[in-house]
């Protein structure tokens, strides 16, 4: 192809974050690139590109995927929900958010938003998940800096929230330290 030639583009429409969209995709464009440079939701981090680290992962249809593995195009007449879908401010923290905030479930950040988002699929699926069941469901998300135990904390005190609602931890002030 030369550099003057046009390029072999296809139109997808889409919801973003409760958004309606529309777009011009070439069919090779990676969901994942397609998300951080042509949305700027850039949130969904690229790691390994191969679906492994889990550092990709937005919802899609209601489920977590790996937005490293999915073409832009195959998302058309789809909904996508990426990290910047939830609360962008303290006090609009999903309560997944708030409980990996205040229980120290992240260090750099880079797997955070993933964390987050297959934190929230599992408690959606199963409200009262046992440390197992919680390792279990991030187990395709890769963290190098904190070793998982206030991933894990994080995740339960969030599943103990969302059981009473607007509870103790909505309050919270946590104490990083």
């Amino acid at each position: 192809m030369s550099l003057g030639a046009p390029r072999n583009e296809v139109t997808i429409r889409f919801v973003l974050n409760g958004e309606t969209r529309e777009a011009r995709v070439e069919p090779r464009t990676l969901l994942s690139d397609f998300i951080r440079h042509d949305l700027g939701m850039t949130g969904t981090h690229v790691g390994c590109e191969h679906g492994v680290c889990g550092a990709c992962t937005v919802v899609l249809d209601g489920q977590t995927v790996r937005s490293c593995l999915l073409f832009a195009a195959q998302v058309d007449g789809s909904s996508i929900e990426t990290i910047e879908g939830l609360g962008a401010t303290r006090s609009e923290m999903d309560p997944v958010q708030r409980a990996f905030w205040a229980h120290h479930g992240l260090q750099c950040g880079f797997c955070t938003p993933a964390m987050v988002l297959a934190a929230r699929e599992l408690l959606a699926a199963n409200p009262d998940p046992t440390d197992q069941e919680i390792r279990e469901a991030i187990a395709g998300n890769i963290c190098r800096c904190t070793g998982y135990v206030y991933i894990v904390e994080a995740i339960r005190a969030a599943a103990q929230e969302l059981a009473v609602g607007d509870g103790p931890m909505a309050q919270e002030t946590p104490t990083h330290g």
